[in-house]
């Protein structure tokens, strides 16, 4: 072999070296320009996943921190991002940390723990737009109740609170006023608000009762405060007359369904617009009776009076239990309540 033929050979197997290097180096970069568009699309996609708040009453709420991871596999698995996790205080119940959660962007604000947490984050996103989901963990959870989200059941929650259907209700407004001279208390209630009877077994069951046998334990209280006297009111319905009761409760209404699927109002919706108000005058213990028959079988009786409004005024003789929510707000001498008419928006199942 001539010494140009060793020439060529060598500068045939250097080119063939170079484009192999070449194409090694095109492929390495290839690679990963291909693995960091990859990421960069992942990241995109997370950033544009929705994100939840959960505003959690911890106290509510038992081993909260593997409810906290519970909930954010869950999310992954539903393609959201792992929620916010904000905790009431005793200061704030929840206002603040709805407004923040708002403030943020949050796509829903989740209410995990009993009606008053659900009360104090619904109040903050009233006419905001920003729906609500329900994590019951409470005793009542008579709003979840009413809108068919399952107490006490996470996962099916969750599900709900996340990918469920927009529902928007009214609330009610409240103000409560200890004493007939005394500035008002203004509140919010998503269910009932009331004075009298119902309110004083609220206040008056033994916390210790209600971990233990749940909204039984408002049976057992009641049962024990059927014998009481009647309070004389003052009762005015929208522009109507003032007319005249003795009671042992007032119920005003923006859902009717109570523990048990009890129906004291029949006629409430959530989003109808309107408040139902119900009043309860027995005479004695044996006047009970006909109240419970009335209620059970939906008739009318004299001890259950039954009005519809837009607005209600009540002042009684003297201050009497209140509640809101089936949580105990003291006592109240007078009492006046309005709807907001769809001010809410809630996920329910759908």
């Amino acid at each position: 072999m001539s010494i140009g033929s060793d020439v060529i050979r060598d500068v045939v197997l250097v080119v063939v070296l170079v484009l192999a290097v070449a194409l090694l180096i095109a492929l390495v970069v290839t690679r990963r320009r291909l693995l960091f568009a990859r990421r960069r699309e992942e990241s995109a996609d997370e950033s544009a996943a929705p994100q939840a708040a959960v505003v959690v009453h911890s106290k509510k709420v038992d081993d909260h921190d593997a409810r906290r991871r519970q909930i954010e596999v869950l999310s992954g698995r539903l393609g959201w991002r792992a929620p916010v996790w904000l905790e009431t205080t005793a200061e704030d119940p929840g206002r603040g940390q709805t407004r923040k959660a708002v403030e943020d962007g949050a796509s829903v604000v989740v209410a995990f723990g009993g009606d008053g947490t659900t009360r104090a984050v619904a109040e903050s996103l009233a006419q905001t737009g920003v729906p609500m989901g329900l994590l019951p963990a409470g005793t009542g959870n008579l709003l979840a109740r009413n809108l068919g989200v399952p107490p006490n059941r996470l996962e099916s929650s969750l599900h709900i609170a996340l990918t469920g259907r927009n529902r928007t209700i009214d609330i009610g407004h409240v103000e409560l006023a200890d004493t007939l001279d005394s500035p008002p208390r203004k509140e919010t209630f998503l269910v009932m608000s009331g004075l009298g009877f119902d309110a004083e077994v609220m206040a008056t069951t033994a916390p210790e009762l209600k971990k233990k046998i749940g909204w039984v334990a408002y049976v057992v209280a009641g049962m024990s405060r059927l014998r009481g006297r009647r309070t004389p009111v003052t009762l005015r319905v929208d522009d109507g007359p003032a007319v005249q009761r003795r009671i042992r409760a007032v119920l005003v209404g923006n859902v009717g369904m109570l523990q048990g699927g009890i129906q004291l109002m029949p006629a409430a919706l959530p989003d109808d617009g309107w408040l139902d108000v119900v009043v309860v005058s027995p005479r004695g213990v044996t006047g009970w009776v006909p109240v419970v028959g009335a209620v059970l079988t939906r008739r009318n009786h004299a001890t259950v009076e039954h009005f519809r409004c837009k607005t209600v005024e009540i002042q009684a003789d003297r201050p009497m239990f209140a509640q809101l929510d089936g949580d105990p707000a003291g006592k109240a001498q007078s009492l006046r309540a309005r709807v907001d008419p769809l001010a809410l928006v809630v996920r329910v199942p759908g």
